[in-house]
């Protein structure tokens, strides 16, 4: 195995990229060697302040030099096709955050652009199947320890501000976005539901503005129910126009038990059988007390240092990352049918 480190380039140095570039300088088998960005001193401030070496506004010399093995994508929805299908043409590893596009042409493209370069990882961000109480809970449904599932459901409740859809004026939008809450903010508790519960065979809701209008054309509020392929029922209410700053609750409901998770702590754990829900608290105590609260960066969790070192890891082992661009396209695709169904 060539023990030389995987050369990275951020592009996007926004919101979320500068986190991609702290977790990368945290990898052992990563090196951050460029960042680009679309506003130049953007760009070039996020360089001098973690000490990367290059930086640019044009991706195009990121995919043309020779010295960059892969990319992470943190910039605006619309944008993510075309460049996740560019790197990998070029030869590039490709790390996107979510969602992987603004619609479902451009989530195709990604997914067929992935399939057609197996030896090139492609990976979707979903932070938090790395956090340990979402692994745990996946684990014990999977398994079977709650029995047959009947339900899940799920809230999510935040407040973006008139000035946050201002700052960057994608957000909001159809053309820029695809959504609003659903695919932005809400759309990690929506892989979560998913990722735990079950692939959905239907997704019905409605999708409203209710309190942004004259702000945003997209959503502020959703409302989906979806059958699962068990047959579990699901449902996820959520809305980016509460009062509340974050919050967020997933329950799952089986035969034999009841499991809540509210704000990344467990809420409830209650099974018919005493010795079973002894064992599942263990289980799930003994994930907590794996968890690094010094890593994460406030309602993002902890799971993008994990994410970032598996990225890294499958590049570096030429193996098969947690979270391939098809993995990732399954929720994303679950919004998209959410909006066609409430436009009905």
């Amino acid at each position: 195995m060539d023990s030389s480190p995987i050369r990275i380039a951020v592009i996007g140095c926004g919101v979320i990229g500068p986190l991609h570039a702290v977790c990368y300088q945290h990898s052992p088998h990563a090196r951050l060697d460029m960042v680009c960005d679309l506003i130049e001193q953007r760009a070039k401030k996020t360089a001098e302040k973690y000490g990367i070496p290059r930086w640019t506004t044009n991706a195009a010399e990121v995919f043309a030099n020779p010295d960059i093995d892969a990319v992470s994508i943190c910039t605006d929805h619309a944008s993510h096709a075309e460049l996740a299908c560019a790197a990998l043409a070029a030869g590039k590893h490709v790390l996107c955050e979510k969602c992987l596009g603004r619609n479902q042409a451009d989530v195709d493209r990604m997914v067929a652009a992935a399939a057609a370069h197996p030896d090139l990882v492609a990976e979707g961000v979903f932070q938090h199947r790395f956090d340990p109480l979402p692994r745990a809970f996946h684990s014990i449904v999977r398994e079977g320890l709650l029995g047959n599932l009947i339900s899940v459901s799920g809230l999510h409740n935040c407040y973006r501000s008139k000035q946050y859809y201002e700052n960057d004026n994608w957000r909001g939008t159809f053309a820029g976005e695809g959504g609003g809450v659903l695919i932005n903010q809400s759309i990690h508790f929506l892989d979560l539901l998913l990722w735990i519960g079950g692939s959905p065979v239907g997704v019905h809701g409605y999708a409203a503005n209710l309190a942004h209008r004259g702000i945003i054309e997209t959503e502020d509020t959703a409302a989906l129910s979806m059958r699962l392929e068990s047959g579990a029922l699901a449902s996820l209410l959520c809305t980016n126009a509460s009062h509340l700053n974050w919050f967020y609750r997933l329950s799952f409901t089986g035969t034999e038990g009841f499991l809540e998770l509210r704000d990344n702590t467990l809420t409830q754990c209650e099974f018919k059988d005493p010795e079973r829900q002894n064992a599942v608290r263990k289980r799930i105590e003994e994930a907590i007390a794996t968890e690094d609260i010094a890593k994460g960066k406030d309602y993002y969790g902890t799971g993008h240092q994990a994410q970032i070192d598996d990225f890294v890891d499958a590049v570096f082992k030429k193996t098969a990352p947690f979270i391939p661009f098809a993995s990732a396209a399954k929720t994303a695709s679950t919004v998209f049918a959410l909006y066609a169904d409430s436009k009905r």
